[in-house]
Formats: structure tokens, C-alpha cells, sequence
């Protein structure tokens, strides 16, 4: 393999490398955020919406924002799953904690809603 080719592979590999890196940054740092949907005519209201509380490192950093987080709310009204969508890392746990605590009304079905949260 000569030269220039070995130096052709290197940069394209690292072009990947940094779109990939430039993708996971994104994502983590909430930019890059994934919707959930459900149907508007099912919208479950919440029963007790716990707050979050603020984590130490946010109140160290001064950190503020929202951090969004999809639920799958069981017929009963308990949350069954959650997961983060979007948010600051550094609050994203303290919210994603406060939603699986959380309690809804009961439905026909599981169903999975949108919970924000503002710190």
C-alpha cells in the first residue's frame, strides 16, 4: 500500500471518528433529542408529579435547564419504565428518579407520555 493511500484511509477513518464522537457529544448533551410518541386522546394526568431534587454538582455549576423524560405508565398508573430524551447529564438523574416515583391516573392501556422537568 503506498503512501498517499495509507494517508487517504487515515483521514477519511478519522472524518468518522469525528462525526461519531460530534453524534454521541450531541446526543449526551441533550441537543440531539428523541420523541416519544403516544396518542393525544390517551394523555394520562398525573396523579403526584415528585419533584427532582437539585443534585449538589448543579447547584455547584449553577446549572440550569429541562430535562425531558419518557415514561411507560402501566394500567394501573404506576410507571413501569423511563428513560432520558433530552437534558443536562448532571440533572438528567435526579429528574429521571423524581418521574419513576411519580403516579398517574389509572387507563385502559399502558401508554408512554412525555414528563418535563424545569430546574
Amino acid at each position: 500500500m503506498t503512501h498517499s493511500k495509507t494517508r487517504a484511509m487515515r483521514a477519511k477513518a478519522t472524518k468518522s471518528a469525528g462525526a461519531i464522537a460530534l453524534l454521541l457529544a450531541m446526543a449526551v448533551s441533550g441537543a440531539l433529542q428523541v420523541r416519544a410518541q403516544s396518542n393525544p386522546a390517551a394523555k394520562r394526568q398525573a396523579k403526584h408529579l415528585v419533584a427532582p431534587m437539585y443534585p449538589e454538582l448543579a447547584k455547584k455549576l449553577n446549572l440550569t435547564g429541562t430535562v425531558r423524560i419518557e415514561v411507560t405508565i402501566a394500567p394501573d398508573g404506576t410507571v413501569k419504565r423511563s428513560r432520558v430524551v433530552g437534558g443536562h447529564p448532571v440533572l438528567a438523574m435526579a429528574a429521571e428518579t423524581a418521574a419513576e416515583k411519580s403516579t398517574f391516573e389509572p387507563g385502559p392501556t399502558e401508554t408512554t407520555e412525555i414528563i418535563e422537568f424545569k430546574f
